[in-house]
This record gives structure tokens, C-alpha cells and sequence, in this order.
């Protein structure tokens, strides 16, 4: 019982030939909407709303060094993902990634996450959209709802749940929000109505909305240098500190790790993986194969959207900064506030509409991201079936986003944006580390030689100096691997909370920082035993094993600063989804299925007769 558990819970996603180019979904987005669709992903909240923030708080003007480190971090997880997405142009992003890296519980656990994450982001992006325009009319609609249905506080959460029997109270600025949000829940529920068009429709409107956003940002570019003073990235403030470094180097680097967040958006690349056009082009003796268009578009527009954004983020915060003094940074409106006092009321408006097309592209794009990520789920056969389904029309997963946006509604309506946005974090990295992870135990691996599955490289093999190197080589291919791969990760835990506890400012500490070490030193060499397999992609991850286990370290370091809230919040959704994995997608999935197929094959091939015996001629 528990060998079958076992095998169950380890089975891996593997595609035979070019079957990871076959889909349900219409093929129909090129190399610039997959951009486009990264860059409203990226573009909007980052710009208008966190910049503010991190100037006037954390990093003063060398927020430009933020932006710079932070898109460094991302790049690093990008890489991953560019190489996965070149192997792999699948929808599920990480979860794909995953499944064929680590098996099917694994998968599980971080595609579970993957929905939660954009429906954070998205109720996040929402309510600050909403936030934006109701400032406009003077809290007009914060009132009026108030007025109408009240404060949140006056309500309980188990009167929605089981009539009456138990009273757990909203708690106003803590986890929900003070009132109901009905603007977040209705612009949702619009972009949905969007997004179930079609991904043709759905791709132009996010290209219109990118085109104008960045046309808004030149603007504030151009009129914003009109009025830069270098003074204020120079010289020294009255206490003696720097003017552009005023909180210190550290203040920079915690501006990073807050400006990291406006980078997550271009995994949307690969959640749209099933959806980039296939051209096909006419070989002897066949005239329908599928040439390597996905496999090179997915990496492209990865690296060419975090630079253009980059750059952006960049030109930006240089120009607010050039301005206005950081101690005179508005936090939550800093550009519109910035023109403003410099008389040019034109500007301050064209910013405000910035603004909400750029928070309406960053929804929109969240909002195109959740269903498929569901649906790659549900195809596997590890959620329910329904939410499969694609509509034979317009060709999208049209139950998942029916329900999905239903649920992302209900939660941009009641909770609170800064405990969503504290949420978000977890998701993205607990993906990022799993991606990064998988790209390791692929790459030391056996891969079939020119496509032949008959024929396997050396991948994977281990060098003679690795001390029991026939016991390693005895197990499954890929343990010894994934064994290295999950002993790093947790070394790296045990680092970053020995730093996150102060536990290593004691002589014991240091011991255990020493031990640490040597242990990450041990793996990273047993890593490095092994041999890389020879497979030839469109684009492979440079410098492997050690930019993977870089992007791992900075993920697992961002994760273990999150509060323990954070920890215990994802704990219990991953508990329910666990309840969801063994009572339904356990016994459902389809990689199970297509093991039973192939060894049902086998077993008829080894006995073509059901008795042994030799048939009547």
C-alpha cells in the first residue's frame, strides 16, 4: 500500500516527441503579445504605487539601485523559467516545470499555490484601482457604500458560512478591510467578461493598454527631466548623511528586496505557453510538423520584457527622484503630487489616467493568467474535469474562469490589500525556488539521444570520486539528484534563519553557520559529480549548478523574512488542497493512466495470448 502511495505520489509528467506542442487551446499569440502580456503583468503597480513608497522610506534616490538588484533576483528565476519554457511551451508554468521535475505531489503543491497567487495579485491590483479612482471623486463610492451596507465590523464571517451558530468578527484593518469593496468585485468580474472573448481579443486589448501606458510614462519621463535638480543626488543631508544613499547601503538593499515584486509578472509567459503560435512547416514525407516557434518566442520574450522594464523602472524613479527631495516624495501618489506642486495641473491628469490603464492592464493580464493555470491543473486530471473544459468557440477554459473569477471577486470585495499583497510574496517564491529546483534535476539527468527514447545519454552519471557511487547509481534515475537538490534547500533554510533569528551573534550560532557551510559546500560538490545531459535546446540556463542555487538562496532568504502569519496562512491552504489532492486527483490522474496503458502494452506484448498459449492457424 504505502510502495503504491509512493510511486503514485513521485510519477512524473513525461511528452513523447513534439506531444508537448499538442493542445485544446487556439495557438494565436505571437512573440509581441506574449510581451506585451509580461509587461502589463509587470507594468502599473510597481510605478505608480510602490515607487512612492520606497523613495520617501526605504532607499531615497538610490532606489535606482534597488530597481537594478531587484531585476537582477528576477533575472535569475527568469532564466529557469526561459529554459522551461524553451523545452516545455506548456500551460501551468511552475507546476508543469515541477511535474516533470520532482512528480506529481510536488506539482500539486506548488500548482495549488499558483491560482492563489494571481488571485491575491489580482484582488491587490483591484482594490488599489479602486483606491485611485474613488481618491479622484473624494472617497465617493467609500462613503456612499458605507452609507448603504455598512462597515464590515458590523457583520461576521459565519453568517456567510453556517447561519448564525458561531460569531468569529471581521476585523477592520487587520485581515479584512474596513467596508466592502464593490468597485474591486465589479472591474473583475469585467475583465473576466474580457479575458472569455477569446485570447485574440484578450491579447489586443493588453497591447492597447501597454502602448498607452508606456506613451503616459515617456511623457512623465520628458516632463519630469524639464525639472530635475541634481542637487538632490548629491552632497549631504543637515544630520550628515548622504543624499542619494540616505538610509545607508541597507536601506537600498531592503528597497530591493520590496521592488523585487514588481518584476513577477513575466511567469505569464509560460502560463500562456499553450496559447503562442505553432507554424508549420512541410518536410519529405510530412506536411504538418510543427517547427520550434514556442521554444524560441517563450525565451525571447522573457528576457526582452524584464529589460524593457527594467529600463523603465530605472528612467522613472531617476526622474521622480531628479524632482523632488526623497523626504518630500508623496507615498501613495508621488508623480501626480510631484507635477502638481510644479504647477502643471495637464500632467498630474494624464498621470491619474496612467494610472488606471496601468492598474486595468495589470488586472487584466492576472486575470487571463488564473484560468489557464486552473486548467493545466484540471487537464492533468488533478482537479476537477469540468474546469477543463474549453469552449469549442472561442476556444478557452471557460468553467475555470467562471469560478476562478467568481472566487477572486469575493475576494477583492472583503479583504485587505496590504495583508493580499503580504500573501502574494510566498506563492511567488515558494514557484520561483521550484522552477529554479527543477532545472537541476533535469539538467543531471539521462536525455534521448536526437529523440530517440531507445537511446539515452550519459546524463546523470556519477563521477568515480563520489564516494558510493554504485549505491547512488542503484536507485530510480534522478534521485540522487533530487535528493542533492531538496538537502540544498533545506540548507539554505537553516542559513537564512539562522540570519532571520539573529541565532548566529552567539558562539553557538557561529558553530552552527561553520556547519552549515561545510554542509552547502559537500552538496554543491556532489551536484557538481554528477554529469549534464546532452539534450539541445532553444535556450538552457548558463553557468549550471550555480545560478539556479544562486536564484534558490535569494528566494528561500525573501521567504524566511515573511511573518509567521504569512507561513500559517499558506499552511492551511495547502492543507486543503492536500484533502483535494488525495480524495480526488490521486485516483484521477491522467500520468497514472498513461502508465497503466503502457504497462498494459508491455504485458501484452510479453503475452500476446491471454492464456501463453500459441493460437490456431
Amino acid at each position: 500500500m504505502a510502495s503504491r502511495i509512493w510511486k503514485a505520489i513521485t510519477r512524473k509528467k513525461k511528452f513523447e516527441g513534439d506531444s508537448h506542442l499538442d493542445t485544446n487551446l487556439r495557438r494565436c499569440l505571437g512573440l509581441m503579445d506574449i510581451t506585451f502580456l509580461a509587461l502589463g503583468q509587470m507594468m502599473g503597480a510597481g510605478i505608480y504605487v510602490l515607487t512612492g513608497t520606497v523613495v520617501r522610506n526605504q532607499a531615497g534616490p538610490s532606489i535606482v539601485f534597488s530597481f537594478i538588484l531587484a531585476g537582477i533576483a528576477a533575472l535569475l528565476s527568469a532564466f529557469s523559467y526561459a529554459e522551461f519554457g524553451a523545452r516545455f511551451p506548456r500551460a501551468g508554468s511552475a507546476y508543469t516545470y515541477t511535474y516533470i521535475g520532482f512528480g506529481e505531489l510536488w506539482a500539486f503543491i506548488v500548482g495549488w499555490t499558483i491560482p492563489l497567487e494571481y488571485m491575491i495579485g489580482n484582488a491587490a491590483v483591484a482594490r488599489s484601482w479602486s483606491a485611485y479612482f474613488d481618491n479622484l471623486l473624494d472617497n465617493y463610492v467609500k462613503n456612499t457604500t458605507i452609507g448603504i451596507v455598512g462597515e464590515l465590523s458590523q457583520v461576521s464571517i459565519y453568517k456567510f458560512v453556517v447561519f448564525f451558530t458561531y460569531r468569529f468578527p471581521f476585523q477592520p484593518g487587520g485581515f479584512f478591510s474596513t467596508y466592502p469593496d464593490v468597485l474591486s468585485f465589479i472591474l473583475i468580474c469585467l475583465c473576466a467578461c474580457v479575458i472569455a472573448i477569446g485570447s485574440r481579443v484578450s491579447a489586443n486589448v493588453n497591447t492597447s493598454f501597454v502602448v498607452l501606458n508606456i506613451l503616459v510614462i515617456i511623457i512623465v519621463i520628458i516632463s519630469g527631466m524639464c525639472y530635475a535638480d541634481f542637487n538632490n543626488w548629491s552632497g549631504t543631508t543637515s544630520d550628515g548623511r548622504s543624499n542619494f544613499f540616505p538610509y545607508g547601503v541597507t536601506g537600498t538593499l531592503t528597497g530591493a528586496a520590496t521592488c523585487f515584486f514588481s518584476y513577477i509578472g513575466f511567469e505569464v509567459l509560460a502560463t500562456a505557453g499553450e496559447e503562442v503560435k505553432c507554424k508549420l512547416k512541410i518536410q519529405k514525407g510530412n506536411f504538418n510538423k510543427p517547427n520550434s516557434a514556442p521554444h524560441r518566442t517563450i525565451p525571447v520574450a522573457t528576457f526582452l520584457s524584464i529589460g524593457v522594464i527594467m529600463t523603465l523602472y530605472i528612467l522613472v524613479s531617476s526622474t521622480l527622484t531628479l524632482m523632488v527631495p526623497y523626504d518630500q516624495v508623496h507615498t501613495t501618489a508621488p508623480f501626480a503630487e510631484a507635477f502638481d506642486a510644479r504647477g502643471c495641473t495637464v500632467v498630474k491628469y494624464i498621470i491619474s489616467i496612467g494610472a488606471l490603464v496601468g492598474l486595468t492592464n495589470n488586472l487584466v493580464t492576472g486575470v487571463f493568467a488564473l484560468p489557464r493555470s486552473v486548467y493545466a491543473m484540471a487537464d492533468d486530471g488533478l482537479l476537477f474535469g469540468w474546469l477543463a473544459h474549453v469552449n469549442s468557440y472561442t476556444k478557452v477554459p471557460l468553467n475555470a474562469i467562471v469560478i476562478f473569477t467568481l472566487i477572486n471577486a469575493v475576494i477583492a470585495l472583503i479583504f485587505d490589500i496590504e495583508a493580499l499583497v503580504e500573501f502574494l510574496s510566498i506563492g511567488t517564491l515558494f514557484a520561483y525556488s521550484f522552477v529554479s529546483a527543477s532545472v537541476l534535476v533535469l539538467r543531471y539527468q539521462s536525455a534521448p539521444i536526437d529523440g530517440d527514447e531507445k537511446r539515452m545519454d550519459g546524463g546523470g552519471e556519477l563521477s568515480s570520486w563520489i564516494p558510493a557511487r554504485n549505491f547512488w547509481e542503484s536507485l530510480p534515475s534522478g534521485t540522487s539528484i533530487s535528493l542533492a537538490v531538496g538537502a540544498l534547500i533545506a540548507s539554505f533554510f537553516w542559513l537564512s534563519f539562522t540570519f532571520r533569528t539573529g541565532f548566529y551573534e552567539s558562539w553557538y550560532g557561529q558553530m552552527s553557520l561553520g556547519l552549515n557551510g561545510l554542509c552547502i559546500v559537500l552538496i554543491m560538490a556532489f551536484i557538481l559529480g554528477h554529469t549534464q545531459n546532452s539534450l539541445k535546446t532553444n535556450f538552457k540556463v548558463p553557468c549550471v549548478p550555480f545560478l539556479p542555487c544562486l536564484s534558490l538562496l535569494v528566494n528561500v532568504f525573501m521567504m524566511s523574512y515573511l511573518t509567521t502569519a504569512t507561513w500559517i496562512r499558506l499552511f492551511v491552504w495547502m492543507g486543503v488542497g492536500l484533502i483535494i489532492y488525495f480524495a480526488y486527483g490521486i485516483r484521477h490522474s491522467k500520468e497514472a493512466k498513461r502508465l497503466t496503458t503502457i504497462a498494459d502494452i508491455r504485458m501484452s506484448s510479453t503475452f500476446p495470448n491471454k492464456n501463453n498459449r500459441i493460437p490456431k492457424t
